[in-house]
């Protein structure tokens, strides 16, 4: 492997040490009944609704899209992420062997994507000016990533079977797609974050990521993971093989400029996210099998993007 290649594996390696260490750490916790079970839902509830809003609110207010080619970006990220939940639904409606809140699990795993380590390993790679890149390739993947999350739970979650006037009423006022659209807004008008406001809603914000994760270990039951190994496999297919493969063929036909389409195929092969199972939890889906996902997901990472890092990014 060339010397390049090491080093964007250890970087990566880097970035998924601290996720799979809170997840490790919320297991034990958990399995030593640290918390009572109690505490593990409120934990969920605040970080849903409160902690991870603030995250999306204070990265996306923070945008300058002054030079950046944000039109490519955005139409690679749109088409991946819409051919990517377009496979999963035609298989579910073709050949389809789970329930709903089941699928909605597998869904998730094959659109979202992991925030922390995406930005972590773009910063790894290419400084202040990868993580700045990175940071309006993932307010774009949130938004996209959140509203067809929330549209599939309202059909095979828990709204199912309510119309479309309950899907769009529960994709409008989901709290993870109105702190992107509010991100937006503040950014795209000038307005930013004013004074201390900024400062509160970073401490705020910050917090999510190691509870959402903590969350995530005490929901996971080792020994189920291996009764989602279809899950898992068929996500993950999505995940880590189409949708950078598609990513990086969309960046070779647009001509997208090399940092912008790096940054933007490091996201598409980050895992899924952790936040998936707060909204699994929320939202009616099968949280077991979310948790089984996102832990073996995260173990795959440190194989498949190193691979992926040295055939497309060297």
């Amino acid at each position: 492997m060339r010397f390049e290649a090491l080093i964007g594996a250890s970087a990566i390696v880097s970035a998924l040490g601290p996720v799979l260490a809170l997840i490790a750490l919320g297991f034990c916790l958990h399995q030593f009944r640290f918390l009572p079970p109690s505490a593990w839902a409120g934990i969920e509830k605040l970080t849903y609704f409160i902690l991870f809003p603030a995250l999306l609110v204070h990265s996306l207010a923070q945008q300058d899209l002054d030079g950046v080619p944000w039109v490519d970006m955005l139409i690679i990220l749109l088409v991946c992420l819409c051919s990517a939940a377009a496979l999963l639904v035609t298989w579910y409606r073709v050949r389809g062997w789970v329930n709903g809140a089941t699928f909605t699990s597998i869904f998730q795993g094959g659109v979202r994507f992991n925030t922390y380590i995406a930005l972590a390993v773009s910063q790894a790679f290419y400084g202040a000016e990868g993580l700045a890149l990175g940071a309006v390739v993932a307010g774009f993947f949130s938004l996209i990533a959140n509203v067809l999350s929330v549209a599939a739970f309202a059909v095979w979650g828990r709204l199912r079977g309510s119309g479309w006037l309950s899907v769009l009423r529960a994709v409008a006022l989901n709290p993870l797609i109105i702190a992107c659209t509010l991100g937006w807004t503040l950014s795209l008008s000038g307005l930013g974050l004013p004074g201390v406001t900024a400062d509160v809603i970073e401490i705020v914000g910050r917090a999510s990521l190691p509870l959402g994760l903590l969350a995530v270990g005490a929901a996971l039951r080792l020994s189920s993971v291996g009764g989602h190994l279809g899950p898992i496999g068929l996500s993950s297919l999505v995940q880590f093989l189409w949708r950078p493969a598609l990513g990086a063929a969309l960046s070779s036909m647009l001509g997208l400029a090399p940092l912008a389409a790096a940054v933007v195929l490091l996201a598409l092969m980050a895992p899924t996210a952790p936040s998936g199972y707060i909204l699994a939890r929320q939202l009616g889906g099968d949280t077991e099998t979310m948790a089984s996902i996102i832990t073996a997901q995260t173990l795959m990472a440190f194989a498949v993007m190193p691979v992926w890092v040295a055939l497309l990014l060297n």
